[in-house]
């Protein structure tokens, strides 16, 4: 079960926005939930200050002019010009964006972007390449504000050095001729949350003399993509280069984007969706299973038959990236099916020889979402382990690597994620760590949670409204898509749709009658049948089909109605704290122990001959008795018995026939908690 947070907007707030703001009550509803509760915040969203730029001068980010300057008296002069970028989409982006510009301006420009062995931003090895290839400029993108000796060494070989970033600053900044980021302590700039190529793009606009028409007519495409890319908040300044970003992609004259939408079979109109899910991934393929630098020729192509041919090797390269993805889930999958304590503990934590640290980074975050948990993984790299981490809202990673710092010897990142490394000898070190600190600091873990803006009536499911959202677009990090409550919906039809892969839900709302999508939900493992009365999270749409159009809606999460998720979060911490073998309170041993008329009612409900997603099966018999964690623990007794066959990666639970009547007293699990239960009573 997933933790649904759901939004109550104050109905004066939305009756404002409705009736003074023109929006619908729908519309408005979303606004007021995210804390937009007036209309002068309303027009800020909008972008619809009157007398306002949308986009903030340039020259107010601190030494923008500075970096302008000195760039433009290179290009002037004919000094070789590096754009040095980064090996993921925000910095491929990035550094074709200033590249071209400068090649249009009459640059003498290269560019020069790491392997991802090589690591992190500037190395000292590419500044010594550079300085003997005759590179008189550095210009920086999307990395450098952390180069404080690379920045040294530049000086020392006589190359002049101007950074762009977007990355938080450390105590020191690198001595530079212009450090341009929008988080140094000294920026005054209005917008802080660019990507690298949105800096970039700043920086381009600064170079036309701080008028932004000419940047975004022809690079808010690729900043449009590395803004969805970098998962930076889509408001503000960001929400506008991404519209008009995603407008001009759709018409791009970048023959290289033309061809990457082609290859990724992206059609007009382009969402930040399609942006982030389809185009970025296979940017990013490159600098994972290739060279950066192969999505960066695209980029920069001007030949279609080339670019046609660049963009197939990177389809190719995000299809190894995907198959990777899947040998390394599979690997773990065996791992915690070998051994379920791993998902017991408050951190999972996993290490395997082989995995390709390009995509370590990516399972972990499917993990993440999977089990609602911090996930550390790790991979071998010669005497070291290099790893990446994820996390829900809640817990810090960049917090837990810091309170293990003594193991690493290298290690950064943020609330949500985070990268580290460390000799290999001290991994098990490392694991024990980070347990005893998340012991240390929460009695209860957090957990993964989904937010809903608010219960969307039966009567606000109509084309007028759905269609109203669109206002709320580009989605993306901090403006996500909305997502609605639907509070007891009687279901009235199960369908299969794909061969089964997919199903589809017809259920009765209030007065009205619903089609509902589950993408990903194998029909014959749905664990409702029509009649129940359901909970659902669910996102809106409108369906046109045969020139009649209508509203459809995509599920995002469902359960049984009247199910405590309160309850059932604190009986789980309780089965997992049991599972590890930590001591179980005393008020609480009596209610984890089931007796035999419970153990039978949870046998009954464990469909036969496939498997049932447990969760479910567990709605069909929770009672005031019965909680999960009691469930839970009969599951344990029935697959020690050999009546049940549990999947504890997958969740799911079934029944297996046996010809011979099963003796429960012959549990040791069953034994054991009424031995602890009767001292527990005295």
């Amino acid at each position: 079960m997933k933790k649904w947070i759901v939004g109550r907007p104050d109905p004066k707030a939305v009756d404002v926005l409705s009736v003074q703001g023109g929006l619908s009550p729908l519309c408005a509803g979303v606004l007021a939930s995210r804390g937009i509760d007036t209309i002068e915040k309303a027009a800020g969203f909008f972008n619809q200050q009157e007398n306002a730029e949308i986009l903030s001068d340039p020259f107010l980010i601190k030494d923008m002019q500075e970096a302008a300057d000195i760039i433009q008296s290179a290009v002037d002069e004919g000094k070789k010009i590096c754009v040095y970028g980064d090996y993921d989409c925000d910095g491929i982006t990035a550094a074709a964006l200033l590249y071209s510009y400068l090649e249009c301006i009459g640059g003498d420009v290269t560019y020069y972007i790491n392997h991802r062995s090589e690591g992190y931003g500037m190395s000292p090895d590419a500044v010594r390449k550079l300085a003997k290839d005759g590179v008189q400029l550095i210009v920086t993108v999307d990395n450098g504000i952390s180069a404080v000796k690379e920045a040294a060494l530049a000086a020392e070989l006589g190359i002049e050095l101007v950074i762009t970033d977007h990355h938080q600053p450390g105590e020191m900044l690198p001595e530079a001729a212009a450090v341009v980021d929008p988080h140094r302590a000294d920026d005054l700039s209005p917008f802080k949350h660019l990507c690298g190529c949105g800096v970039a793009l700043k920086l381009a606009a600064a170079m036309d003399g701080g008028d932004h028409s000419m940047a975004m007519e022809q690079f808010s495409d690729l900043a449009a993509i590395a803004t969805v890319a970098d998962i930076v908040p889509l408001v503000g300044e960001n929400r506008e280069i991404v519209r008009q970003g995603l407008h001009y992609l759709e018409n791009t004259e970048n023959p290289g984007l033309k061809a990457l939408m082609e290859a990724a079979g992206v059609r007009p109109p382009v969402s930040s969706t399609t942006a982030a899910f389809s185009l970025a991934p296979r940017i990013n393929a490159s600098g994972r299973f290739g060279s950066a630098v192969d999505a960066l020729r695209l980029l920069l192509c001007d030949d279609p038959d080339t670019a046609a041919k660049l963009a197939e090797n990177l389809n190719d390269l995000n299809s190894r990236r995907k198959k990777a993805e899947a040998e390394i889930s599979e690997e773990i999958h065996e791992m915690i099916t070998n051994d379920p304590s791993i998902l017991y503990e408050r951190v999972i934590f996993l290490y395997g020889e082989g995995w390709h640290h390009g995509v370590i980074g990516i399972v972990a975050s499917r993990l993440c979402d999977k089990f609602g948990k911090p996930v550390f993984i790790l991979s071998d790299d010669g005497e070291y382990a290099r790893g990446s981490a994820r996390a829900p809202e809640g817990f810090s990673v960049y917090k837990a690597l810091s309170a293990c710092a003594d193991v690493l010897t290298k290690f950064g990142g943020h609330s949500g994620a985070g990268g580290f490394s460390l000799l290999k000898d001290d991994i098990n070190a490392l694991n024990a760590a980070l347990q005893r600190y998340s012991a240390e600091e929460y009695t209860s873990m957090p957990v993964k949670a989904i937010k809903a803006d608010k219960v969307i009536l039966p009567a606000e499911l109509n084309i007028e409204n759905v269609s109203s959202l669109k206002l709320l677009e580009p989605c993306g990090e901090g403006n996500p898509s909305p997502l609605f409550a639907v509070p007891s919906a009687r279901l009235q039809k199960v369908s299969a749709l794909s061969e089964g892969k997919h199903t589809k839900l017809e259920f009765i709302y209030g007065n009205i009658s619903v089609t509902g999508l589950l993408f990903g939900q194998k029909t014959d493992e749905f664990p409702y049948k029509p009649g129940e009365t359901l909970d659902m999270l669910i996102s809106p749409e409108i369906n046109t089909y045969n020139g009649r159009t209508s509203v459809n809606v995509r599920i995002t999460d469902i359960r049984r109605s009247g199910i405590s998720q309160s309850r059932y979060f604190a009986a789980k911490d309780t089965y997992e704290s049991f599972k590890r073998g930590e001591t179980v309170r005393n008020e609480l041993i009596q209610r984890i122990v089931p007796d035999r008329q419970e153990l039978a009612a949870v046998y009954r409900a464990i469909p036969k001959g496939r498997a049932s997603d447990m969760d479910g099966v567990y709605y069909s018999v929770c009672s005031e008795s019965m909680n999960y964690c009691k469930f839970r623990i009969s599951l344990d007794i029935f697959a020690e018995l050999g009546l049940v066959r549990t999947d504890i990666y997958n969740e799911t639970a079934e029944a297996i026939p046996v010809e011979h009547k099963a003796d429960l007293d012959s549990s040791a699990i069953l034994r054991k908690l009424k031995e602890t239960a009767g001292m527990a009573a005295v």
